[in-house]
């Protein structure tokens, strides 16, 4: 995981560890960041994609 997370973007890398590892909601990170919530989501839902690639996870679709 470590190795995947290290070839993400940086906003990207953030995001990722403050929800996956530091279990914080989509809203505490957007106030962590200063950035609006949707900024979080989309971030997130970006992540997603990425790691379900990268570790051959069904898509949620």
């Amino acid at each position: 995981m470590r190795e995947f997370l290290a070839t993400l973007p940086e906003e990207e890398r953030v995001v990722l560890t403050l929800h996956f590892v530091k279990r914080l909601s989509t809203a505490d990170i957007a106030t962590k960041l200063g950035v609006p919530e949707r900024a979080i989501s989309a971030v997130l839902a970006s992540g997603r994609a990425r790691m379900s690639a990268a570790f051959n996870f069904p898509s949620d679709s």
